[in-house]
């Protein structure tokens, strides 16, 4: 039993790793990528010698694999989400007369605005404010345009890298 739950909560721990890897990868960060996927496959390696020894005999030990698998999947996610690492650029589109309120709104807690004109349909005069932040103040911005009562289009988008602007240092 107790080889049962080893197997398990290392397979947490290595799936999880897993997850945090691949997303800083993909964001960029190529170093702490790298050392995280050491420990990643030290771990993997250690799993694998006791899950494969006497599988004939014990096959319950592929579904606690498996089951670790499914686990760490859930909990990288849920630990990259609370890191929050990363940038992104939130698209806010709103009317032509609202667009100047909302980033002054905005702007007044310090988060840095791209105001540019643009056209719905019928022709309707809109204006588009781009905001990048970083991904831990998605909710507070967000936040601050619902609570505004401007009807607002939100799209949010991730952003790989962000070179210079008010509030984002790379």
């Amino acid at each position: 039993m107790l080889e049962y739950l080893g197997i398990f909560l290392a397979k947490i721990l290595e799936v999880s790793l897993m997850t945090i890897r691949t997303v800083l990868i993909t964001r960029g960060e190529k170093i702490y990528g790298a050392i995280i996927g050491f420990f990643e496959v030290s771990i993997w390696v250690y799993v694998v010698s006791f899950v494969l020894v006497g599988l004939k005999e014990d096959p319950i030990k592929i579904v606690i694999y498996g089951l670790g698998f499914s686990c760490g999947i859930y909990l990288g996610s849920i630990i990259e989400e609370k890191i929050a690492l990363g940038l992104l650029t939130i698209t806010a589109i709103t009317s032509n007369e609202e667009g100047e309120k909302l980033a002054k709104i905005l702007r007044d807690r310090q988060i840095g605005v791209t105001v540019i004109q643009g056209e719905g349909i019928n022709s309707e005069k809109r204006k588009l404010l781009l905001i990048h932040v970083k991904r831990r103040r998605k909710n507070q911005v967000v936040k601050l345009i619902e609570n505004s009562n401007i009807k607002t289009v939100i799209s949010i988008a991730d952003t790989r890298t962000v070179y210079g602007g008010f509030g984002i240092k790379k």
